[in-house]
């Protein structure tokens, strides 16, 4: 055949001795059943591709002018604690539904992973958090839109959408990926 299978990084792997070739003697590799064993999907780095970063940077630049600008006469964080038009008991509904995402997600993330001491991804072994999560996220959407609207009438939904979405494009960005542990890809037992 070819000599080997290319792999990553322009490196060939052959096998030696291929169970589908051993009527005839021939020492053939079978390319489909060449693979490379010193790479996992695990162990591997996400690399960001340009259109990523550009997509991230723009979230984050909306929501910075969203804060900064606010109704154009104050900022945002000025018209949430001041501003009478605002309906207050749906936005305080609204940040505890917040708080409680964010309660969620470090104490699936941080202290089970302590508590438990294994390498499970959070997002794979507490499955059952995630449609309590997303129903909390929808709902405190909606009550923010709700508290909001006065302000800014139809532009409350894409200027709150845009505030959620530049808080997930935050969240990689974040200090708390240096307490994950670390693969035991070169462990013995």
């Amino acid at each position: 055949m070819s000599g080997g299978t290319p792999v990553g990084g322009g490196r060939l792997m052959r096998q030696r001795s291929s169970q589908g070739y051993a009527s005839s003697g021939d020492d053939l590799e079978d390319d489909a059943c060449s693979k490379d064993a010193s790479f996992s999907r695990s162990s591997q780095k996400k690399k960001w591709t340009w259109i990523e970063i550009m997509e991230n940077v723009l979230w984050i630049a909306s929501a910075v002018f969203i804060i900064y600008y606010g109704d154009l006469h104050s900022n945002f964080i000025f018209l949430l604690w001041h501003d009478d038009r605002i309906r207050r008991i749906p936005l305080y509904l609204g940040m505890v539904g917040v708080g409680l995402n964010v309660t969620f997600f470090l104490y699936t993330s941080l202290l089970a992973w302590r508590l438990r001491k294994s390498s499970e991804k959070w997002d794979v072994s507490s499955t059952s958090a995630l449609p309590f999560v997303t129903l909390l996220g929808i709902v405190s959407f909606c009550l923010f839109s709700f508290a909001l609207w006065p302000i800014w009438s139809f532009l409350t939904l894409p200027l709150v959408f845009t505030l959620f979405m530049a808080g997930m494009v935050v969240v990689p960005y974040m200090m708390l990926g240096t307490s994950r542990p670390r693969t035991n890809e070169l462990r013995i037992e």
